[in-house]
């Protein structure tokens, strides 16, 4: 625990920090250029490693669509982006996804490029539609409105 005298900020980073076990995602990422061009159509979240055929922690390539065991398992997703290059793959176990380049999650609500994946895999894996946070078009419609006169 911090010790007495501690400043609000600290105390905050050790609440919030990795201490906590917290990531915060990405909101941005310079290999988007790499997903596959159709990711509305994903394996099914219940597929085993396409080289251990373990059936659990398995992955999805977001650029081949192949399913590799995690790092936890076997680490064939992570020998495969060493392998080919191909660095943003999505967890089948929390819908999560990883950047291997930038060594980071990425926020699937914030990045429009990831959403069609995101919500296949949802409703492969829950039969239903993910929620998405609706905020951002607020505040965008706020800003473009604040912007302009009455009657423009």
């Amino acid at each position: 625990m911090a010790a007495e005298g501690s400043s609000s900020a600290e105390l905050e980073e050790e609440f919030y920090g990795a201490a906590s076990g917290w990531v915060e995602a990405r909101s941005s990422c310079d290999h988007l250029s790499s997903l596959s061009s159709d990711l509305s159509h994903i394996p099914p979240p219940d597929s085993p490693c396409s080289r251990c055929h373990h059936p659990a922690e398995n992955w999805v390539c977001l650029s081949c669509k192949d399913v590799l065991c995690s790092r936890f398992i076997n680490k064939h997703m992570v020998g495969h982006h060493q392998e080919t290059g191909h660095c943003l793959a999505l967890s089948f176990s929390d819908l999560s996804v990883w950047c291997f380049a930038c060594e980071a999650y990425l926020d699937v609500q914030k990045i429009w490029q990831l959403r069609d994946v995101y919500e296949t895999a949802h409703l492969l894996k829950f039969g239903q539609r993910p929620p998405f946070i609706t905020i951002e078009f607020e505040q965008l419609n706020n800003t473009q409105n604040e912007g302009s006169s009455p009657g423009s």
